[in-house]
């Protein structure tokens, strides 16, 4: 019996089912005890594409994702991962191996300060000090990680409390004689009581707690509030984002309160796809437009960042509603004249309660209705016109059309992705994986891979550009070992479009953003996985038959699609 297993049988009480790693010398028995337990191993070839396979699993199955990485550069790989997760509010638990107790600080291999590195991009954080306390503290890592606002947190695991105490002390040689030399003999004494000190009145047989956090409930008084001001609006409008999602439980009840409320909504983030494809009441374009004309809005779960221009796209005598688990965020860049302090999700439940599902709006909606239906006909009209290569809109809307009920759509990338959201349609709740405010790239790999794994039965679609597929293209060597049978399109049109296209207009020079049509289809087939290659608008249709053929057949595939440039987001960069 070792530290490992111990680990193992915490992870497996919370319900844990994957553990996503690159191995090491300083985490192999938490390996080892999660597969003997029955526990399955996902070993990645990046330990940043493990942070991110675990924040998928905890978007879709509501239980914290464990990533298991080595210690020194095997953590430090993490930060990107770690701070998407944190930003996103994404509750996963990071083990991470360190050095072994007394030699910390002693220029041991990979030996570094990984808790003051990991501070600031978690919720909370702890190094175990001795046996005894691996249990409790795994445990209590699960707790913080789900309660009020979720996020990552980061369990450091030295290596000495990991394997079995007798081949510890052989590794400190406290088995072995006294010495010769009084300062021998002195190390000798402080090291078998060190080593004492880390195994004492350790239970190996005690049993781990479930952990169950209840998502902090929003005040009933506040709601009713709510309530009556919606009521008496004439254009209200409804935002919901991420965090109103973070209960998954009640992830399947969101589109009947939605539509209880009847007052028209745009949908974000993870929030995409909880009305399905088509929904009366869900708005997809001129979302800046209808903020400054409505006079009650109401936040779920949305921040007041860059994306709503830190509150400024909402106008100032309109009566602003929001609620949200976090205090920071519900009051960050502008006051609400209602702050509803509880999960978004709970208060939409709530607050349907006190409507009866009549549409009162249906003046409001049918205005933004029609600006929709313009807005639909404008990007029809761009993705006909013809371009050096493939137009990335007609894609778009060759994708669309083959997506079934089932499926996954992750996104990873910025021009080709950006343009993608205006076309393709998640088909419903939790349907939809991005990275979240942090913008990251490189995410793709990781989260279809935990997409693909809580629903097997799903298509998992990457929608790569093609600089960010290059972050994780290696990935497909883990797809193919785990038979994990992903679909990736890859926008590819030679370069970092978002950037270049403004950089090129401002600055006139294009350094840095230029690629090469690469062949990432082959570099597919390399590890092992199907390639296919399209240059023209004849190949769209059979190459994406084809690459649902080949997903059944339980292969991964990457279509490598040559775009032309248009300028339909000129302008669209964000600070």
């Amino acid at each position: 019996m070792h530290g490992g297993d111990l680990i193992a049988r915490v992870l497996h009480t919370q319900g844990v089912k994957f553990v996503f790693a690159l191995c090491g010398g300083h985490i192999s028995p938490i390996l080892v005890g999660c597969k003997q337990l029955g526990i399955r191993i996902v070993d990645v070839r990046h330990e940043a594409t493990a942070v991110f396979a675990a924040d998928a699993v905890a978007r879709l199955s509501g239980i914290p994702g464990v990533a298991v990485v080595t210690a020194g550069p095997g953590v430090t790989n993490t930060i990107t991962a770690i701070k998407n997760a944190q930003l996103a509010q994404s509750p996963l638990v990071l083990l991470g191996g360190s050095t072994a107790t007394a030699l910390k600080g002693r220029g041991a291999l990979q030996d570094i300060d990984q808790i003051a590195l990991m501070e600031p991009h978690v919720k909370w954080l702890t190094s175990v000090r001795r046996a005894k306390d691996v249990i409790p503290e795994v445990t209590q890592a699960f707790e913080e990680a789900q309660k009020g606002t979720p996020g990552p947190v980061f369990v450091e695991c030295p290596v000495d409390l990991l394997y079995e105490e007798s081949l510890v002390k052989s590794w400190y040689g406290v088995q072995s004689g006294g010495g010769k030399t009084l300062p021998d003999r002195a190390l000798r004494w402080f090291l078998k009581r060190h080593v004492n000190r880390l195994f004492v009145n350790v239970d190996w047989n005690a049993a781990p707690i479930p952990v169950v956090v209840s998502p902090p409930e929003p005040s009933a008084r506040r709601i009713a509030v709510a309530a009556e001001k919606i009521r008496h609006a004439k254009r209200p409008l409804l935002l919901v984002g991420s965090q109103a999602v973070l209960d998954v439980n009640l992830v399947p009840r969101i589109a009947e309160t939605i539509m209880q409320l009847g007052m028209p909504v745009y949908l974000s983030g993870m929030a995409r796809g909880i009305l399905g494809a088509d929904c009366s009441l869900q708005m997809r374009h001129q979302r800046k437009q209808a903020l400054r004309e409505a006079d009650v809005v109401i936040l779920a779960g949305v921040p007041m960042d860059f994306r709503l221009d830190y509150g400024r796209h909402i106008r100032r005598s309109a009566y602003l509603i929001s609620a949200n688990r976090s205090r920071v965020e519900i009051t960050k860049n502008r006051r609400p004249n209602l702050r509803i302090l509880g999960d978004a999700g709970h208060f939409l439940h709530r607050l349907a309660m006190h409507f009866s599902g009549e549409q009162k709006w249906q003046e409001w909606l049918g205005v933004l209705q029609e600006r929709d239906r313009e807005r639909e006909n404008e990007i029809a009209a761009q993705a006909q016109l013809s371009t050096e290569r493939i137009n990335p809109l007609h894609f778009c809307n060759e994708l669309e059309k083959v997506l079934d009920a089932n499926s996954i759509l992750v996104a990873d990338g910025g021009d080709f992705v950006a343009t993608a959201s205006y076309i393709v349609r998640p088909r419903g709740p939790l349907s939809w994986l991005d990275p979240g405010v942090f913008g990251t790239l490189g995410v793709g790999a990781g989260f279809a891979l935990g997409a693909k794994l809580c629903r097997p039965a799903a298509n998992v679609w990457i929608i790569y550009g093609d600089g960010s597929v290059a972050y994780s293209l290696a990935e497909f060597d883990t797809f193919v070992r785990h038979g994990i049978s992903i679909i990736a399109v890859v926008g590819n049109d030679a370069g970092w479009t978002q950037i270049a296209r403004e950089q090129v207009e401002i600055l006139q020079d294009s350094v840095g953003t230029e690629l090469r049509f690469s062949d990432y289809h082959i570099a597919t087939e390399s590890f092992g996985g199907k390639g296919i290659l399209v240059t023209d608008m004849e190949q769209i249709a059979p190459a994406l038959r084809k690459a649902k053929q080949f997903a059944e057949q339980g292969h991964p595939v990457l279509i490598n699609v040559h775009l032309g440039k248009t300028d339909f987001r000129k302008g669209s960069i964000s600070m």
